[in-house]
């Protein structure tokens, strides 16, 4: 029989097996529970590397739940003649991580792209093109979606990094980082002129 592993069951029994061998064996069965215990167990380690390597708490939190969200549906991958569940759990930390650093360096190239756009020079203020440049992509800016919009304007107009505009939001960072990325795609494709992104 194959575990569903969309969601993890709820379970009104004990903690559940104690032993690492004994959660690597109820994981990879689709066992709810020893996924709890597997993250009560190896949560601050996890969260602690990320956090090393990315250096944003918030991050950081993301990639842990992503770790775990893995573990739990990549639960028959794991193989206890090659290794640990703790490696096992370490080895998808480092993948999580990896992409969460290459999806950052993306966002930084687009933000630099959206931002030589929207940020223009004295010198550029002067040419009367320039006052059409910034009427285009304010229009631009007007036909995204609202959610989109709103992180580009905080972050461009008000000069807000992707955590602060979480907390001004009430949205999750990953959210965030979300919505800027796709609006800073969409204002690529639609405003005219090289965007080396």
């Amino acid at each position: 029989m194959t575990a569903d592993r969309t969601v993890p069951p709820r379970s009104a029994g004990p903690a559940g097996p104690e032993s690492d061998a004994d959660l690597a064996r109820a994981l990879v069965a689709g066992d709810g529970t020893a996924l709890a215990a597997v993250h009560r167990r190896w949560a601050p380690l996890v969260h602690a590397l990320a956090l090393r390597s990315l250096g944003d708490p918030r991050e950081a939190e993301d990639v842990t739940q992503q770790v775990f969200l893995a573990a739990w549906r990549g639960g028959g991958g794991f193989r206890p003649e090659r290794g640990t569940l703790a490696g096992w759990l370490v080895g998808i930390t480092r993948r999580k991580t990896a992409d969460a650093l290459a999806a950052r360096a993306r966002r930084t190239e687009l933000v630099g792209a959206a931002g030589a756009l929207l940020a223009l020079s004295e010198e550029d203020r002067s040419r009367p093109e320039a006052a059409l440049d910034r009427v285009l992509v304010r229009c631009e800016l007007a036909r995204l979606p609202p959610p989109q919009r709103e992180v580009l304007r905080l972050a461009f107009y008000e000069d807000l990094t992707q955590t602060q505009i979480a907390r001004r939001t009430g949205w999750p960072l990953g959210t965030v980082k979300s919505h800027a990325r796709r609006g800073l795609l969409r204002l690529r494709r639609s405003l005219p002129g090289p965007v080396e992104v």
